[in-house]
C-alpha cells in the first residue's frame, strides 16, 4: 500500500544532481515487431539501475501515454549517466545498437532524451496529500516548514515582490 504524506511537503537534496528523460513513440501502430524490442529494452536497464545503485542512478518515474511512454529519472551526475550509456556490461550499449539495426531511421519507432544539470538550491519542489513521487522519492523529503512556503522561498529568494 502506498503511504500518503497529509500535508505539505518539499524536498531538501544534498548537492547537483541530473535529470533525465527519456522514452519512445509509436509512429506506425502495426509495425509490432519494430516498436516492441524497443519498449521492452528499458525494462533490463532499470532493474540493473535498480540493482547497483553504485551506478549513479537515484531512482524514478515511468508514464505511459497513448503512443508514448517517458520515463523520468534521476541521476547523481552526467558523468554516472554516460558511463552507464556507453558502457558494454551494461544492457543500454546493446539496446542502442538493436534499434539501429533494426530501425534505424526508417520512421517506425521514435526514441528520445533530455538531460538537464540541476545545480545544488537551484531547483523547487512542492507536494500536497502525494506519496513520495519524483525527486521526493529519491532526497530528502521534508515537510514545507514556516520558511518554505512559497516557490521563491523554497528556491533561496528572499524578495517576494519581483
Amino acid at each position: 500500500m502506498t503511504t500518503i504524506f497529509d500535508g505539505r511537503y518539499t524536498v531538501d537534496q544534498k548537492g547537483d544532481f541530473v535529470v533525465f528523460m527519456i522514452g519512445m513513440r509509436v509512429n506506425k501502430l502495426l509495425a509490432f515487431r519494430k516498436w516492441i524490442p524497443v519498449a521492452s529494452a528499458m525494462g533490463p536497464m532499470l532493474s540493473t539501475l535498480y540493482r547497483h545503485p553504485e551506478k549513479g542512478f537515484l531512482g524514478g518515474e515511468a508514464f505511459f501515454g497513448w503512443r508514448t511512454i517517458l520515463s523520468v529519472q534521476y541521476w547523481r551526475s552526467t558523468e554516472d549517466l554516460e558511463r552507464f550509456a556507453h558502457n558494454p556490461s551494461d544492457p543500454h550499449l546493446s539496446a542502442w545498437q538493436a534499434f539501429n539495426k533494426a530501425i534505424g531511421s526508417d520512421g517506425s519507432t521514435g526514441i528520445f532524451h533530455e538531460t538537464y544539470r540541476v545545480r545544488a538550491g537551484e531547483y523547487e519542489c512542492f507536494y500536497g496529500n502525494m506519496p513520495r513521487f519524483g525527486l521526493a522519492a529519491v532526497a530528502d523529503h521534508i515537510p514545507v516548514g514556516d520558511r518554505r512556503q512559497t516557490m521563491r522561498q523554497r528556491l533561496g529568494e528572499t524578495n517576494e515582490n519581483l
